[in-house]
């Protein structure tokens, strides 16, 4: 990574959720609150699209909780799941085209001590941002960074560009828990120890939101 790493532009984000998802393998999403920076190298993320997607938030149409994900790309998506965890999206595609990358997993690169503050429970400098949940925790995201503009210079959530990443380092997989679109092949990662473990979902006909 340059000892200056730019920002990703919301130009480079407005593609298919699929090859944004590629693009933010090895990239840094670095959050900055009143208690200090936090840095994580994204090494794990899923790509969900609009009307063609049944996993997606978004595949019944727009509404106000997934109102984000319909763009300009290059904004945050926070969503809370399960009563007590909130997840991380990318959007990306073009505006009024749905869809986001999730993500997943990453290392801490920047801001362990607070990092490990947040996260006293994991065993491990890997496991401080080994999950979606975990990763959000760590950078002390929550609802109120819903709609962040992560392209912004003065955005207090920023995703810094890194090198390109050898497409034959990518792995690729089933997404996690989906109740639907089980076998789809939209789940991306690195060779590391912070890659979140794998749970295959139950088959559902129908989503709830």
């Amino acid at each position: 990574m340059p000892d200056t790493p730019r920002q990703l532009t919301e130009q480079e984000l407005a593609i298919d959720p699929v090859d944004a998802a590629r693009l933010l393998l090895g990239s840094v999403i670095e959050s900055t609150t009143p208690e200090g920076v936090v840095g994580v190298r994204i090494v794990e993320v899923e790509a969900y699209r609009g009307g063609d997607d049944p996993a997606s938030h978004c595949y019944r149409g727009r509404t106000p909780r997934n109102d984000v994900m319909f763009g300009p790309a290059g904004r945050l998506y926070v969503y809370f799941v399960y009563g007590m965890h909130f997840c991380a999206n990318v959007v990306s595609s073009t505006d009024g085209v749905p869809g986001a990358v999730l993500l997943r997993a990453g290392e801490v690169v920047t801001g362990t001590p607070l990092a490990q503050a947040r996260r006293p429970s994991a065993r491990s400098h890997a496991e401080l941002a080994k999950g979606p949940a975990r990763l959000t925790g760590v950078l002390g995201l929550d609802r109120a960074h819903n709609g962040v503009n992560l392209t912004s210079s003065d955005a207090s959530v920023r995703l810094l560009a890194a090198d390109p990443v050898d497409p034959t380092d990518i792995r690729t997989g089933p997404r996690v828990g989906v109740a639907v679109a089980v076998d789809v092949l939209w789940r991306f990662w690195l060779d590391s120890p912070a890659v979140s473990t794998y749970r295959r979902g139950t088959r559902r006909t129908r989503l709830t939101f």
